[in-house]
């Protein structure tokens, strides 16, 4: 069985750089594809990045351009790399595992979450 175990978020200033990490506790390997989402003060949890089990991705028009999501099956882990963070940008982001090749844009079909990590965008 495998779990989204951490992601580690933080603060930044508006502009600036964060990459947050979702390491699995047990290998993933090939067969999963991997989500990132996020729910921000006051708002529903929203769809960010997700990435397929070859690789492909695929990105919220609020991130496109600006988020980049990555994965390395030898070291068990999921990165979101975001650039050109807007104070909009501030939320608790999740990583989560879908049992599937392919990645979705809907919560429900994924079936291992993280605990999620607060990231703040400051002005």
């Amino acid at each position: 069985e495998v779990a989204a175990a951490g992601v580690w978020g933080g603060l930044v200033q508006a502009g600036g750089s964060l990459r947050l990490s979702c390491a699995a506790s047990e290998r993933t390997g090939s067969s999963y594809a991997m989500g990132w989402f996020r729910q921000g003060p006051g708002k529903e949890r929203e769809f960010v990045a997700g990435i397929s089990w070859r690789g492909g991705t695929i990105y919220a028009a609020s991130v496109k351009g600006r988020f980049t999501t990555s994965r390395d099956d030898a070291k068990n882990t999921v990165y979101l790399q975001m650039n050109s963070l807007k104070p909009e940008d501030t939320a608790v982001y999740y990583c989560a595992g879908r049992r599937s090749l392919v990645s979705s844009v809907r919560q429900f079909e994924y079936d291992y979450w993280g605990q999620g990590t607060q990231v703040t965008v400051s002005s």
